[in-house]
């Protein structure tokens, strides 16, 4: 049986999120420990317990998903591990991937995440914006509507393209408003605001990137074991150097997530899909974009226990 992993990005966390695999495997307990110490600070007990509003503190969240793939991983790895073909991970996912696939270990991996989500979150108090979902069909396509609400002043992007009928926009604040009305006029089903602390994948990031492109640096990548597929381009990267370079470009550029999927899903059509992390959002992401693959998440102790005996 051939296996693509696939690890969630910002949104996916939760109180409670890893609380059973800590509690019952030593691997996932080890991981957490590890990120733990590596942090300076008891990352696990906000996971388990929360509160909610301070675990998706972009600081926060970022390191706590890493830390629950990285233990779901951890937990599966001996037997799943020789079947694995690729990865792929969604905004801060990606760089779960890459642990995955042995670039670097979970240690630098959580302190790396944790810096990027202090830049994140800086920069969205220096250049302050927001972020939207579009849902539906746009007449024109989403890029000739942000065009058209930035020609006033303002920057609007596509930056998540999740599925056919989803694409998230970021900018600055007027122009993301100016947006999603042109978007309800041009024939969106909804467009909704989103509860973010910035403008994610978009230009207004850029405050950032010498700070990651320092982090990555400090990281010390290894080139992965298997491919991860890079959310900027859709390509699948084998080397240390192309992944810190696409990383550091990820901040800025949209989400390729549907164009993941679909070269994922051409390469790989009968691989088995598997969410690595709280909850299913990707899972979902998946069946829409390319239903003919078979997915399955895994995120809880029953889950990694359902995993283990598919993959002999």
């Amino acid at each position: 049986m051939n296996v693509v992993l696939l690890f969630p990005g910002q949104g996916s966390q939760k109180p409670g999120m890893a609380k059973d695999l800590v509690d019952a495997l030593p691997a996932a307990r080890e991981t957490f420990a590890t990120v733990d110490a590596a942090l300076g600070e008891s990352l696990s007990t906000l996971c388990f317990d929360g509160p909610g509003e301070t675990l998706t503190l972009t600081h926060n969240a970022q390191p706590a998903l890493l830390a629950h793939g990285a233990a779901v991983w951890a937990s599966v790895r001996d037997r799943v591990g020789p079947h694995v073909r690729a990865a792929a991970g969604h905004s801060l996912g990606e760089f779960t991937a890459y642990h995955a696939a042995g670039a670097f270990d979970v240690a630098h991996g959580a302190r790396l995440v944790r810096r990027r989500g202090e830049l994140m979150f800086e920069s969205g108090e220096q250049r302050p914006g927001t972020m939207a979902a579009i849902l539906g069909d746009v007449a024109g396509g989403i890029e000739a509507l942000c065009a058209k609400a930035s020609a006033d002043g303002g920057c609007v992007v596509p930056a998540n393209y999740n599925t056919p009928g989803q694409v998230v926009i970021s900018g600055e604040v007027p122009a993301v408003e100016r947006a999603m009305e042109l978007a309800k006029a041009a024939g969106a089903k909804r467009a909704i605001r989103l509860n973010v602390s910035g403008a994610f994948h978009s230009p207004l990031m850029a405050v950032a990137r010498q700070g990651l492109a320092y982090a990555l640096e400090q990281a010390q990548l290894r080139d992965p074991a298997f491919p991860v597929y890079a959310n900027v381009n859709a390509e699948p990267v084998r080397s240390a150097a192309d992944a810190r370079r696409l990383l550091l470009e990820q901040l800025t550029a949209p989400v390729k997530w549907m164009q993941v999927v679909e070269r994922l899903a051409n390469d790989y059509p009968d691989a088995l899909y598997v969410e690595m992390g709280p909850g299913n959002v990707l899972t979902g992401l998946v069946k829409k974009i390319a239903p003919s693959v078979e997915t399955m998440a895994c995120g809880t102790l029953s889950e990694v226990e359902q995993l283990r005996s598919r993959v002999a």
